[in-house]
């Protein structure tokens, strides 16, 4: 029997959720925290990241006035674990004086923006891309905006839901579309696990409505598949808890273990 990519997106969702439950995503204390990890997070591993967050929590700066007082030598140092901190360091404090000149400082007031108005803005700053601007959006926002990554298109393209070379918009809308009618985990209902699975956290915990956690849940849900058995190089589909929905047909020629991958 044939799926549509809808439907196979979402059957994808409702089996992972089944196994794995909720996976507390984005861990974060603040809305800031998320932004600057958004950031942080571009071409590095969430470790790397992870090691820069402590440093700028423990060194008191983790906040919007923190980031504006630094100077912006001891922010490179405080952020060197993450990769690319010169460059990583300007963007940060791009992004505060943006925060200060359009919205008066405030988080607040940049998101009582329309999605569609603030979306612009932020991809409008140099060195923001859709995946960072949508990272900011979903899940310091809370606003009903699917991130697109990597895992994202790999998963996609191997399941025959799009070609590896559909562009981001196209990836993003069919999963904003594919997930809206799917049903929201309950939080209580089961332990997280899985390779993505995070500890609660304030942010993780936030109020938001049900499309908006789907989104939310099911990036987290990529990650996992990503990480642990959709590999570039050499993926375990035989372990991996979607194989039952891959296309049947070519499937050992395309992800076969010589396989260059995706």
């Amino acid at each position: 029997m044939e799926f549509s990519p809808e439907a196979r997106i979402a059957e994808i969702y409702k089996t992972l959720a089944g196994i794995w439950g909720p996976q507390h995503w984005w861990p974060a204390q603040s809305r800031f925290e998320v932004i600057v990890g958004a950031y942080l997070t571009q071409n590095t591993s969430w470790s790397n990241v992870e090691l820069a967050m402590r440093k700028l929590r423990a060194a008191g700066v983790l906040s919007v006035k923190g980031i504006r007082e630094l100077p912006v030598r001891k922010l490179q140092r405080l952020i060197r674990s993450s990769g690319y901190f010169r460059q990583k360091a300007r963007k940060l404090k791009r992004f505060v004086s943006f925060l200060d000149q359009q919205h008066g400082g405030s988080l607040n007031r940049m998101f009582a923006q329309p999605t569609s108005v603030l979306r612009e803005q932020l991809l409008s700053l140099n060195g923001v891309g859709p995946e960072t601007a949508d990272s900011i959006l979903l899940y310091a926002g809370q606003r009903p905006v699917f991130v697109v990554d990597a895992y994202t298109k790999r998963i996609a393209a191997r399941h025959a839901i799009l070609a590896e070379n559909a562009s981001y918009e196209d990836v993003r809308q069919l999963f904003e579309r594919s997930l809206t009618g799917c049903a929201v985990m309950p939080a209580a209902a089961m332990t997280a696990c899985g390779p993505a699975a995070l500890q609660p956290s304030r942010m993780s915990l936030a109020r938001r409505s049900g499309r908006v956690q789907v989104f939310n849940e099911m990036h987290g849900l990529i990650v996992g598949v990503g990480k642990q058995y959709c590999l570039k190089a050499r993926p375990k589909c035989e372990e991996c808890p979607l194989r039952q929905l891959l296309p049947a047909a070519g499937l050992a020629s395309r992800v076969g273990p010589d396989s260059p991958g995706i």
